[in-house]
């Protein structure tokens, strides 16, 4: 599993150490949705460093709020000592809901990343898209597709699993 500070050059191996985390949900129950959050080497920009790590956990915390970008995301503020994380960037195996899209722009996210869409909820453009809305005072860039195929995978082979558990 990789570690809180280890450092990554590109999206695809973020999103990669994004679904060991919804791997670990999904091994606790949890739906399987994984995150982590980076912040640019000042010395390096092209190189992130991994500041914390995420992943759903409403179900054992009894928090419908726990979804896996606000863990990654209190974490990061908790240890930064600042609710505002400028600079910082997010990447997260399902693309974001309503809840946590605002959440994300109002920690000042630089960038979310996601991996596989989502046509139920999705709030990045799948069903509504909060990143685009010129009204807000704080614009993120959203990049979404990142190793989609195997972030949706993931959820797929979880819902299969507990369809089978119900027969």
């Amino acid at each position: 599993m990789s570690a809180i500070g280890a450092v990554y050059q590109d999206d695809e191996s973020l999103m990669a150490v994004a679904l060991e985390q919804a791997r670990l949900a999904a091994e606790l129950g949890e739906v399987p949705v994984g995150a982590v959050l980076v912040r640019r080497l000042p010395h390096d920009p092209g190189r992130m460093e991994v500041l914390t790590l995420g992943h759903n956990r409403p179900i054992s915390h009894h928090d419908p709020t726990a979804h896996a970008e606000i863990m990654a995301l209190r974490a990061a503020a908790s240890q930064l000592q600042n609710y505002r994380l400028p600079g910082c960037e997010l990447f997260v195996t399902l693309e974001p809901c309503a809840m946590c899209a605002m959440a994300l722009m109002h920690a000042r996210l630089s960038r979310v990343v996601f991996g596989a869409p989502d046509s139920k909820t999705g709030a990045a453009g799948s069903v509504v898209d909060l990143f685009a809305s010129r009204q807000l005072n704080h614009h993120t860039v959203v990049h979404g597709g990142v190793l989609a195929q195997d972030c949706g995978q993931v959820l797929k082979d979880f819902f299969a699993q507990r369809r089978r558990k119900l027969t």
